[in-house]
């Protein structure tokens, strides 16, 4: 394999927190005398927590010679072990083949950037469902029940104004996913350059992202290679399996799996105790907190603020038998840091249209593919 050429990462300001750290990132052309040109991408993940129950979800971006926009490099084009969940630290290397097919220059590498997100992995199986049908509206129906799903990865913290900064930075040149009411210091944060730059403003790099519409939170998934989490999903993750090891194994049952709490049954402010983000201050927050600051109540999979601090746009429509999608509402859940402690538990929701956006809204993300191989 002859090397071609090789451009080094464009390295993520280290501001921009929660991405975990990627260093010695290099892309080369190499050729190759069955294949023709391939891009070969290495890098090393320094994260040592990564592990099966804790992977990093790792996406890729690019930039080539005499091109101004960023790109993302979907994973059905790569081959390799440095992309999607990664269940180990060290060095990665992903592949990608058919550079002119893709429209790529054969012989110039591009710029990259490699980002890495810590997920958390529910194992599959059987859950009580307990929210009811179009947000609890439709009265011709009870509770769900017990439901199945098979296992799936969602983001440990809710996605930050500093991640979001990063994607304006590569895709929001002409304003798209931007929205004037982010300037808002406390409750965003994000300011817009006079050159269409973008910039966290100081202190608010690690809270939620709000402020996004469904449509923005869908794209800078997208963008990711992830998606918004099912009302199904989202409680799961709260709640827990009958089985919090899955229903494969069965070995670690679940003590409260009707919990109304990601922590268990106390409410959120119960013996002084403020084990989330609700309305008024006495949580230590008046408005939004840094994402995980309440780590400590964290659900049953180790994902943080499920309730309180922003509400989270689901992928569902609210749908009841007498609206049946007609009038275009998605469903939000969890709760925020405005809302009272008795409205972030596990089956509280709202609508909003989803061109809307609101300063107590943000988002998390959810891959729900193929468990990834041993040893990647």
């Amino acid at each position: 394999m002859a090397w071609m050429g090789a451009a080094l990462f464009l390295a993520v300001a280290a501001a921009q927190a929660q991405w975990l750290a990627v260093t010695n990132a290099q892309a080369r052309i190499a050729s190759v005398e069955m294949g023709g040109p391939v891009l070969a991408l290495d890098y090393e993940l320094q994260d040592v927590e990564a592990s099966a129950d804790g992977p990093a979800w790792v996406f890729i971006t690019a930039r080539w010679p005499g091109r101004p926009d960023w790109e993302a490099l979907p994973a059905a084009w790569l081959r390799g072990n440095g992309h999607g969940l990664i269940t180990s630290p060290g060095k990665k290397r992903s592949y990608a083949w058919g550079l002119s097919e893709h429209g790529w220059p054969e012989k110039a590498p591009p710029e990259i950037r490699i980002r890495a997100l810590r997920m958390r992995r529910i194992p599959g199986g059987v859950f009580d469902q307990l929210s009811l049908p179009g947000g609890g509206r439709d009265a011709a129906y009870g509770e769900v029940g017990q439901a199945r799903l098979s296992t799936f990865w969602m983001s440990r913290h809710e996605i930050t104004v500093g991640q979001y900064v990063d994607y304006l930075n590569e895709v929001g040149g002409s304003g798209a996913g931007w929205n004037p009411s982010m300037t808002n210091a406390i409750r965003c944060g994000i300011e817009r350059g006079a050159g269409g730059a973008y910039a966290a403003m100081p202190g608010r790099a690690n809270h939620p992202v709000t402020y996004v519409s469904w449509y923005d939170a869908q794209a800078f998934l997208a963008w990711c290679g992830l998606r918004l989490p099912t009302e199904a999903e989202w409680e799961k993750a709260l709640r827990g399996g009958h089985f919090l090891d899955g229903d494969d194994t069965r070995r670690q049952a679940n003590p409260m799996p009707k919990r109304p709490f990601p922590w268990g049954i106390e409410p959120p402010n119960e013996g002084g105790v403020h084990r989330c983000n609700y309305e008024g201050d006495a949580d230590g927050f008046a408005q939004t907190a840094s994402v995980g600051s309440f780590a400590k109540f964290d659900s049953p999979y180790g994902i943080s603020d499920l309730v309180g601090n922003v509400a989270e746009w689901t992928l569902d429509w609210y749908t009841t038998s007498y609206h049946a999608q007609l009038d275009g509402f998605r469903m939000i859940r969890g709760g925020s840091c405005l809302d009272p402690a008795e409205a972030c538990d596990a089956v509280s929701g709202s609508t909003r249209l989803p061109i809307k956006e609101s300063g107590i809204t943000g988002f998390r993300g959810v891959w729900a593919g193929p468990q990834p191989p041993n040893g990647r």
